[in-house]
């Protein structure tokens, strides 16, 4: 009668467990997806981005911005994944990608990124960006960020600028997400070293959309 007990107290256990931390596995630990549907992803992604370039290619050459190489970020895929983009607007390509953190908007932690444009927020905030002047912050070199839209109008007086940061890895950690900004597009510091080397040399100003 005491082993029949025990063996249900422990199957109650089991079940238990299983109830609780399975659904928790299942969300980081989905099946990853095939070779042919992660091509057909990246392929789709790789369009978008030369859209969004192309767009940005034109705004450059009418408002005397660079047109030698853009800045794109898209906050739809997962910040787990790369999703900074140098592009080079000579080559139509892409020259280099890294991960990027969003804004938290103020909470312990923000899993899909929110726009917003209010001071205070901890948001990101959607738009086409001015890259400015470079200083030393709290993170290191900086570069101040000037928004060209009203959805980012207040990025400077929000003190969003380009930085980087420890807890951003140089390489892809997806299905594990990155961790959150205060609204700053933060990156690692080796791919922040990248684009450094073409902001300093560029004649023009280089142009960051985020969307």
């Amino acid at each position: 009668m005491q082993k029949a007990t025990r063996f249900l107290l422990i199957l109650m256990v089991i079940t238990l467990v299983v109830y609780y931390f399975l659904p928790r596995y299942t969300k980081y630990h989905f099946p990853l997806p095939s070779a042919k549907q992660a091509s057909k992803t990246k392929e789709v992604q790789l369009q978008k981005i030369k859209t969004k370039a192309a767009q940005l290619k034109r705004y450059a050459s009418s408002n005397h911005y660079s047109t030698e190489y853009c800045f794109l970020l898209d906050m739809n895929v997962p910040s787990g994944r790369n999703r900074f983009f140098i592009y080079n607007f000579q080559k139509d390509s892409i020259i280099a990608s890294g991960l990027a953190a969003h804004g938290s908007c103020n909470t312990n932690y923000l899993e899909n990124a929110r726009f917003s444009n209010a001071p205070g927020c901890g948001c990101s905030a959607s738009g086409k960006y001015k890259i400015g002047y470079a200083y030393n912050g709290r993170f290191g070199k900086a570069y101040k960020l000037f928004g060209l839209d009203s959805s980012n109008s207040k990025a400077f007086e929000r003190n969003i600028v380009l930085h980087a940061y420890s807890c951003i890895p140089d390489y892809e950690i997806y299905p594990q997400p990155a961790c959150n900004s205060l609204g700053c597009p933060m990156v690692s510091y080796k791919f922040l070293g990248m684009a450094s080397m073409l902001i300093d040399k560029s004649k023009k100003p280089i142009l960051l959309w985020i969307f």
